[in-house]
């Protein structure tokens, strides 16, 4: 391969590259990887270019006559650690005393990284949350069998407390198969014809039994949009594009959630309305704001809320049914519909989620 090919070759490829002749100096570089380390680096040495002992070895050793072979190289800056795998391949004769031209190639590896520890920490989260109820269970069968034996009343104290930890299992079972569902689904998006009103009128009939029972007023406000707003379309009442089943997933957690932790005897209201969108919303949209007058949540918190198992107070949410994966499932949902999900509370002073969402 020619200069000018190799040239045109490294500057057809996105990704950073650099050309290091026999001698070691950068000989040739692409747009990409001048814009990773700067205009400076050509005709300096790659050791002062690249500075990471782990990979000036292996360069070292298929520029002194060893295979292909590649290595690992971090670089930080104010955003974060960047880990790029370098391909290093010998490219031409060998120079006159034994050493090779070499063709590096930095591919950006970040997210398989951030993917292995989100796997990691999934796992470890997964295997705590079932380790404490199967504990739990494991030790009342023992006593049953045991000390328990015939005793009656601990027999059935211990059965009831039993029957509580396998429903959490299965509750946090069936969670995480209802996220990995809406996981693989999320880059499709939803075809059906969905009125939101009635969507949000069939969460209130189910959940209605339950806030009576805790003195708790569940109701639903609509603001119909000015027809302005709709530029003509004012039928369409609060129709949209969306998968129901799932929408309703949403609105039941969002709803079930405030009724929770917004305190016995405290209204929660459901708000439907347009309004004009704003950032990569354009045009008009739904809104949606599940309000409650609890205790609110510290703003430390809100950036956190939609990942998977994070509880602003542990014991308070597993005390109440709580697997730490409903707003996880809410966001991906939400995420599917190319709509946003807002969070604004304060201590003292209740919280509002604000599920925004385009019609089409």
């Amino acid at each position: 391969m020619s200069d000018t090919q190799l040239v045109e070759f490294m500057a057809s490829v996105p990704e950073p590259m650099l050309h290091l002749s026999s001698q070691g100096q950068v000989d040739g570089s692409n747009a990409a990887a001048r814009a990773l380390f700067g205009d400076w680096i050509e005709g300096r040495s790659y050791a002062t270019v690249l500075r990471q002992p782990a990979l000036l070895g292996r360069i070292e050793a298929v520029q002194a006559g060893g295979a292909a072979g590649d290595a690992r190289m971090q670089v930080a800056d104010q955003t974060g650690a960047t880990q790029f795998r370098v391909l290093i391949t010998p490219v031409g004769a060998a120079g006159p005393r034994g050493q090779r031209a070499l063709l590096l190639h930095f591919t950006d590896i970040t997210h398989l990284r951030e993917a292995e520890e989100m796997r990691r920490d999934f796992v470890a989260n997964v295997s705590h949350e079932l380790r404490t109820p199967l504990t739990a269970v494991l030790g009342f069968i023992e006593t049953l069998r045991g000390p328990a034996r015939e005793d009656v009343a601990a027999r059935d104290r211990f059965l009831g407390i039993m029957e509580a930890e396998a429903r959490r299992m299965n509750r946090l079972v069936s969670d995480l198969l209802s996220l990995s569902r809406v996981e693989s689904q999320e880059r499709q998006r939803p075809s059906g014809d969905v009125d939101l009103r009635a969507v949000l009128e069939g969460v209130i009939a189910a959940l209605r039994p339950g806030a009576e029972d805790q003195n708790s007023a569940l109701t639903l406000e609509t603001r119909p949009a000015a027809p302005a707003l709709l530029m003509g379309n004012e039928g369409q009442g609060f129709r949209m594009r969306g998968d129901r089943d799932q929408l309703m997933q949403v609105f039941l957690n969002l709803t079930e959630n405030a009724l929770k932790y917004g305190g016995e005897g405290r209204p929660v209201t459901l708000r439907l309305g347009w309004e004009e969108g704003a950032g990569s919303l354009k045009g008009p949209v739904l809104r949606v704001d599940v309000v409650d007058r609890g205790d609110g949540i510290d703003p430390l918190h809100i950036p956190r809320l939609t990942e998977r198992f994070y509880r602003v107070d542990t014991h308070r949410s597993r005390a109440m049914g709580g697997t730490g994966l409903g707003l996880a499932i809410v966001k991906h949902i939400v995420n599917r519909h190319r709509g946003r999900l807002r969070i604004e509370s304060h201590p003292g002073q209740g919280s509002v989620f604000s599920v925004i969402l385009p019609p089409e």
